[in-house]
């Protein structure tokens, strides 16, 4: 057996996320053959605010990464590629000497520039923004994060102008760290994420970094997804090995679905959810609160400007599986996750109750930074079973929101729904979503489509697979969900659910 594993060809691929770093070995098949996970610490400041230490997160990735080979029984130098796949827009700036973070780094949830953006909006800036890079100007992205740090810390505008600060996403700190501080790179789907690049040029827009107040000398060079981003030093792994396939985790997800074509939809079930539909090499202008970014791009292209173009339509829920964590971690329903299913299914429905977890504001399609959760329709027999359901709900009514907009920008009906993540392992709300969407919901039997998005874009380049195509007839399905629930009951749930969202609109404006 293991002369069978060393025989094929593998590619490691990092998948730093949210609340953890995972690490997963894939042969030439597309099959996991090892993993390794850790969880790493959230940190709350004050309402709103969401920081990790980058250290953390970096060490946590190196970590699990000599787990999986462990597991795997293989070493570094078996290993043919590494692909990176990341939490988006997460913001962190570091001294380049040093390689030391000058600040904490702030979370895609974060909240803490409403204000500020909310100043852009005044002057006119958002149509300049979404028109540039197909974004709404909100405190998601990256950009008025780093101008935070910048203007919180005494000297590091100055330093950052000078070019002794660096910034970037997560994929941008972990290659720094796994080259030993010899390469500042990122690719074009993460640089989309930042509200600072052009995504029809695909280079860092000069106005926009004038009007954010970010330096240039600070930015990452870009590259397509598919590419030569660097080499991991021989002290990370016991070997250099090839860094080359780097992209945002949903772009990511998105490849590896196999959603290569127009039209093609996935949605991501991770802290967050995350529904993206590729459309092709053009730019779709939602009318209708979603996002237009760049989709993970291939090519021989020297950098980001010479890539052939690919775009894709998101929707994002900020919190999905969180709101799980939150029932584990802070209310103490459960000890594990994946316990929520069986206290879930011992009630028939929610008993009228419905969760609004807009802990950190609401994504799309609302756009609310103001946005708090709520808990609404509780009664003297409301338990924690039901509290349980609906939250496995709110996931799903959230995904259907976004399933509707991007309906009406693409003018046509999605016929099936791929799905990823996490809790996409959970049968119940995997039925449940495809009741609420009336669409058939298909689950991939590798749900760690993630990490396998990133292993492929790696292995593209270094010809361990040799086309879309021949990746594309590696996906598989486990399980079909077909809609079984009668569409005005379902209609009657979701009138419910975006009553209870109401409620939790602008509540701390």
């Amino acid at each position: 057996m293991l002369a069978r594993i060393i025989d094929m060809r593998h590619v490691l691929a990092l998948d730093q996320g949210t609340t953890s770093s995972r690490a997963i070995i894939f042969d030439e098949t597309g099959k996991p053959v090892a993993s390794a996970s850790q969880e790493f610490k959230q940190y709350y400041p004050q309402p709103g605010w969401v920081e990790h230490d980058p250290e953390e997160l970096w060490r946590s990735q190196r970590d699990v990464a000599r787990m999986a080979l462990r597991n795997a029984g293989l070493k570094a130098e078996d290993l043919v590629a590494c692909g990176i796949a990341n939490q988006r827009e997460t913001t962190v700036v570091w001294d380049r000497q040093t390689s030391k973070p000058i600040y904490p780094a702030i979370v895609w949830q974060d909240r803490r520039t409403a204000a500020r953006c909310a100043e852009l909006k005044e002057v006119g800036a958002e149509s300049l923004i979404q028109e540039r890079t197909g974004l709404v100007l909100d405190p998601y992205f990256s950009a008025t994060k780093v101008a935070w740090i910048l203007d919180q810390i005494p000297g590091a505008r100055r330093r950052a102008e000078l070019g002794e600060l660096a910034f970037g996403t997560v994929d941008t700190w972990l290659v720094w760290q796994l080259s030993h501080s010899k390469t500042h790179v990122t690719d074009c789907s993460n640089a989309s994420r930042t509200m600072l690049f052009n995504i029809h040029m695909g280079d860092w827009d000069p106005e926009l970094l004038a009007l954010l107040r970010v330096p240039r000398a600070m930015l990452p060079e870009v590259y397509p997804s598919s590419h030569a981003f660097g080499m991991i030093a021989p002290t990370v792994l016991g070997a250099p090995v090839a860094i080359t396939g780097i992209a945002g985790d949903q772009q990511a997800a998105l490849f590896g679905q196999g959603c290569h074509r127009p039209g093609m939809a996935k949605n991501t079930y991770g802290t967050g959810c995350f529904m993206l539909m590729h459309t092709g090499a053009r730019v779709m202008k939602s009318a209708n609160g979603l996002l237009s970014t760049a989709a993970a791009q291939l090519g021989r292209a020297v950098d980001a400007r010479d890539a052939e173009k690919e775009y894709a339509l998101e929707g994002s829920v900020f919190i999905g599986g969180a709101v799980v964590q939150w029932l584990r971690d802070e209310l103490g329903f459960f000890e594990k996750a994946e316990q929520i299913e069986g206290l879930a299914a011992t009630v028939l429905d929610n008993g009228g109750v419905y969760i609004v977890p807009a802990f950190t504001g609401l994504g799309a399609p609302h756009w609310d930074p103001q946005a708090r959760g709520v808990i609404v329709g509780l009664t003297r027999g409301s338990s924690r079973a039901h509290l349980a359901r609906a939250a496995l709900e709110s996931i799903a009514y959230q995904s259907a929101d976004l399933l509707e907009a991007m309906q009406k920008d693409a003018g046509e009906k999605i016929t099936e729904l791929r799905v990823d993540g996490g809790a996409a392992a959970n049968d119940l709300l995997m039925q449940f979503q495809a009741d609420i969407l009336g669409v058939p919901v298909v689950r991939p039997k590798v749900l760690e489509t993630t990490a396998l998005g990133a292993a492929y874009l790696a292995g593209l380049y270094t010809d361990v697979w040799k086309s879309r195509e021949e990746i594309a007839a590696q996906w598989q399905m486990d399980r079909r969900f077909t809609p079984q629930m009668p569409r005005e009951e379902a209609a009657a749930l979701l009138a419910r659910w975006r009553e209870a969202l109401k409620r939790s609109l602008r509540w701390s404006a």
